[in-house]
């Protein structure tokens, strides 16, 4: 039997995880593979979400604007002991996940729940099955949007490779369960449950997709990575590495080219896939103007806005209006962007991507990086930290997030480095740094790059141009900067051009290699000396 429809018994819902821990047998009801109609009907019947002008789903998630990193736990047991990086990722034992599952299973007796069998990985060969049991409406019609939903045919045989549970009213006690808080975000990667609570931030969802997937592919040859990825017609793909608001959604979205996906890929022999088959967009600033095909989702049903403020009246998104913050998102299927790939997949990158929101204003708006530099920058993932992105952030701050991603990387940053560094030498692939923050100051003096800057100068990337441009050596990074570029103005290619006072950038660049080379200490251990080679040296600039 199709597992589409409404259990009234739900002992349908049959065990969870990999040993077979009881399921929710409890629960009074549990929708199950419905589509958006349904669900947004029952998000409005229950009071979770209303509609916005247009018919996106529009809900606000509370407390929790962003990511909670701190409230992410990974069980420490065999499998895990020597597998994960546990100075970035918090342990549990595995007694305390036991306790946490009964917790939760109990919270959810008598509760209606909905259920979504979705895949994650558009390559069959490397697909993770994936069963989200939400509390609410209108978190299953957001997982519903960002995974794949696989044909009808699929569902009647579904069994699923991973298991999440996500109960926003679950409270967790950290002197019962072991955590931080009663917010949590537990991930038994031998069982493979995820159990989500005390969140309503329906981000945590996809991101504990993607760190499963991060644990499970390197063993398999896949680098699994934190990035968009797009395509033009002759197969030439390109990756774009970032942290959220460093800009991956937003210029992975060129109408010239085909969009493979927004957020989460994985790199084969066979070439890239998307994870997904939805995208989940910043929407703060958002016109028309600037970012058409985004927009346009924004006022389909279909779509799931969340924390953007309507006119009480019309019900139009206002995405100037940042009160409740700055984090607004729009999620919808990846099919609502009309240059989207039909099959999520491309062959093998000719062009890399690492996007930086550079809020010291230091570095240049593209600069070409060797193998060596490519793996440096990688595994440093500097950029900014950009508001409402996670709980307590309000303005950019800087940061250094390896493999630009990390709170979603289990293993050591050196696992997917070394992945990356063979993949780009055995493929000769592009590789460029581009600042998408600051220009002509630090973040509150001067502005921000702006995006005709940008996309020309990944235009001239993409399309091969720019390799035959002039290029000179950055004093402070030691990569090479283009010294011309048409129809980009010669200065803003010169930071320190940019800038009134040249003693202060001076310094100010002086301060970020040492916020470098002091960050890197880490890694030194597990590079070559060609690594070593590429940090940059304050001492050329002198």
């Amino acid at each position: 039997m199709e597992n589409i429809g409404v259990f009234n018994n739900a002992a349908d819902a049959g065990t969870i995880g990999a040993t077979g821990a009881p399921g929710l047998r409890d629960a009074a009801r549990i929708y199950w593979n419905l589509d958006a109609p349904f669900l947004s009907e029952e998000a409005i019947r229950r009071g979770e979400a209303t509609f916005a002008a247009g018919g996106a789903l529009v809900a606000d998630t509370g407390v929790h604007t962003g990511r909670s990193p701190k409230d992410k736990f990974i069980v420490r047991d065999a499998l895990t002991e020597k597998a994960v990086w546990w100075d970035n990722n918090g342990a549990l034992a595995p007694e305390s996940f036991d306790v946490l599952l009964a917790d939760f299973l109990a919270h959810a007796a008598g509760k209606e729940l909905f259920a979504q069998d979705l895949h994650a990985g558009a390559d069959p060969a490397y697909r993770v099955k994936a069963r989200v049991f939400t509390e609410y409406a209108w978190h299953s019609q957001f997982i519903r949007n960002l995974l794949i939903r696989p044909d009808k045919s699929d569902l009647a045989d579904f069994v699923p490779d991973l298991t999440i549970i996500d109960l926003p009213s679950f409270r967790a006690d950290p002197a019962r369960h072991g955590v931080r808080s009663s917010t949590v975000i537990a991930c038994d990667f031998s069982r493979r449950i995820v159990l989500i609570g005390g969140t309503s931030y329906a981000g945590e969802i996809k991101k504990s997709v993607f760190t499963y997937l991060n644990f499970v592919l390197p063993e398999r040859g896949v680098m699994p990575m934190h990035c968009s990825a797009n395509t033009g017609d002759d197969d030439d793909s390109a990756v774009f590495f970032g942290l959220s608001g460093t800009g991956k959604t937003t210029l992975s979205a060129d109408a010239s080219r085909t969009l493979i996906g927004d957020d989460e890929h994985g790199w084969s022999a066979n070439g890239i896939f998307n994870f997904e088959g939805g995208c989940y967009a910043k929407t703060v600033r958002l016109s028309a103007e600037a970012e058409p095909e985004i927009f346009a989702t924004t006022s389909r049903f279909g779509t799931v806005l969340e924390n953007v403020v309507l006119d009480p009246l019309t019900r139009v998104p206002d995405f100037d209006d940042i009160s409740k913050t700055e984090n607004t998102r729009c999620a919808y299927p990846l099919d609502f962007i009309p240059n989207a790939s039909a099959t999520g997949r491309a062959g093998i990158p000719k062009n890399i991507v690492m996007l930086t929101c550079d809020a010291f204003g230091v570095l240049p708006p593209i600069a070409k990086l060797t193998p060596a530099q490519a793996m440096y920058h990688f595994l440093s993932g500097y950029t900014a930290k950009v508001a409402g992105t996670e709980k307590g952030v309000t303005e950019p701050e800087a940061t250094f997030s390896t493999c630009f991603g990390a709170p979603f990387m289990p293993r050591h940053p050196s696992v997917y480095g070394n992945l990356l560094r063979d993949l780009i030498a055995r493929h000769g692939v592009d590789c460029w740094l581009v600042n998408t923050g600051w220009t002509g100051g630090k973040y509150g003096v001067g502005r921000r790059m702006p995006i005709r800057v940008t996309r020309r100068l990944l235009s001239a990337a993409l399309d091969g141009s720019l390799n035959r441009a002039d290029f000179r050596t950055d004093p402070y990074f030691g990569f090479t900067v283009p010294t011309s570029v048409p129809g980009v103005e010669p200065h803003i290619l010169y930071p320190v051009k940019t800038w009134a006072n040249k003693a202060e950038f001076a310094e100010t660049a002086a301060h970020l290699v040492g916020m470098f080379r002091e960050n890197f200490a880490s890694f030194a251990p597990h590079v070559d000396a060609d690594v070593h080679a590429a940090a940059p040296h304050a001492s050329i600039a002198a």
